[in-house]
Order: structure tokens, then sequence, then C-alpha cells
């Protein structure tokens, strides 16, 4: 099952700082079940020990830089040591999957259905077509205020953060999840009327007022569909495999 999940977001395609693949046990057991989710925190492994699952597959590694004790003084510690435990194995595609066609950000745009979709920021790695964004058109052009309300109503968000609606009408519109904004400038470059993110530095919002929205709806809710992706290749790659998509909401951010 591993290596359907590296078929589809190979491992090259993760950038140079990350930690995507996999991040502890043995891959050898069979697998009793998946469990499929954002984040790994103690609730994620709790449940999918209660529901009989001995692999999880995050989108965001638990394991980003190496462990210099496992005593059980930080989260991941402790998560580390349950696991190992109940011989619960641990595999994160991360930037791999946020890289790969059809993956993360093809994701966000079928949520918003646009039409056309291309990557931006494009690169090719090992031969693969991959980039960290994607770009798209709305079915029809729509005003700013309702852009922004479509964009809420998909995500189920509670507020987004924007820069000064424009006075014109939104139809090209331009992705990328989690902590994207880095990516502003290729998405103008573009011709994106609008861009989506999850995450962007105060300063970058500036000096952009009738140039592009910025549509910025917080790291988890952008990529909270990811779990999705997975169960998809896995019930198309292993269907004998059962899968299921967390209840354990992982966002450690609440809006009060």
């Amino acid at each position: 099952m591993l290596s359907a999940l590296e078929k589809f977001a190979p491992l090259p395609l993760q950038e140079s700082w990350d930690n995507a693949g996999l991040q502890l046990g043995l891959t050898e057991a069979e697998v009793s079940g998946a469990l499929l989710c954002l984040d790994v925190n103690e609730k994620i492994v709790d449940e999918a020990i209660a529901k009989g699952c001995n692999l999880i597959v995050s989108h965001h590694p638990l394991l980003f830089r190496g462990l210099k004790q496992i005593s059980g003084a930080d989260y991941v510690q402790r998560c580390v040591i349950k696991a190992i435990k109940h011989d619960v194995v641990i595999v994160s595609m991360h930037t791999n999957m946020d890289n790969a066609l059809d993956g993360v950000n093809w994701k966000i745009a079928e949520r918003l259905g646009l039409k056309g979709c291309k990557f931006f920021a494009q690169k090719t790695v090992d031969g693969l077509e991959a980039g960290s964004g994607v770009v798209g058109d709305l079915p029809s052009e729509i005003g700013a205020r309702a852009f922004v309300e479509l964009v809420k109503n998909k995500f189920h968000v509670e507020c987004a953060m924007c820069n000064e609606l424009l006075e014109r009408p939104i139809r090209k519109v331009a992705i990328c999840g989690g902590a994207g904004d880095f990516l502003l400038p290729e998405a103008m470059g573009e011709g994106a009327d609008a861009f989506i993110t999850g995450e962007m530095h105060y300063h970058l919002y500036f000096g952009h007022e009738q140039q592009i929205q910025i549509c910025v709806i917080g790291h988890y809710q952008s990529e909270q569909f990811t779990a999705e992706i997975f169960r998809d290749i896995i019930q198309r790659e292993c269907p004998d495999v059962k899968t299921f998509v967390a209840d354990t909401s992982t966002n450690p951010i609440y809006y009060y």
C-alpha cells in the first residue's frame, strides 16, 4: 500500500527540507486498517487503535527533526511511544503530495469547481510533471465578495483574511494550500484575479490593492480534504484495505 501512495506522489517530489515517507514502524506487517489524517497527535493514535488500524497515513509528518530522546516530554515523543507500543505504522505524504499531479492543490481546485486547471511554479522532477501551485478558472466570473463567500462556504471557514475587495470580477484563481504566500508573485504572473492560500505574512498583504484578491483561509482549513486523496488512492489500488478518514480534528487554532 505504501508503494501505491508513493507511486501517486513519489518521494523525490518532496522539498529538500521535508521528511515525507515512512515515519515509524515496520512495513512488512499486513494492514488491518488505515486511518487517514492531516496531522498526527495523541488523539489520532488513540483513534487508530480504537478502530483497529495499524497504519496511520498523514499529510504533515510527525517527525520533522531528529529526536535526541524519547521520554514522553512532548506530544511527538508520546505519539512515538504509543505507536510503537501498539504496533502502529505511521507514513506521511507531505510536500510530495503538494507537488504531485492531482495532489493537494488539485483537491482544493476541485472543491471550488475550477476548470482548465494547470500547474504554476512548474518543475520537472525525475521526468515527472510537478508544481507548487495550481491555477484554473471559475465556471463564470463573480464579484469579489461573492468569491470570498464561496470559498468560506466550500471550506467551512468562519472567516477569511483578505486584502481590500477587488472592484472587478474574479474568474482566474491561483491556489497553494498550507503556507503558500511565497507563490503570490507567481500567481500574479499567471494573471490570476485571486490567490487562495492557508497562511500569509502580514506585510505581503500590502501593495496589491486592485491587483489581485488575496484570500487566506487557514493552514488546516486549506488542506483538510487531503485525507480524501489518500482514501481514493488506497481504495483504488488496495481495495481490500479498510480505510477511515479520521473523525478527530487536529486543528490547533481556535477562533473566538
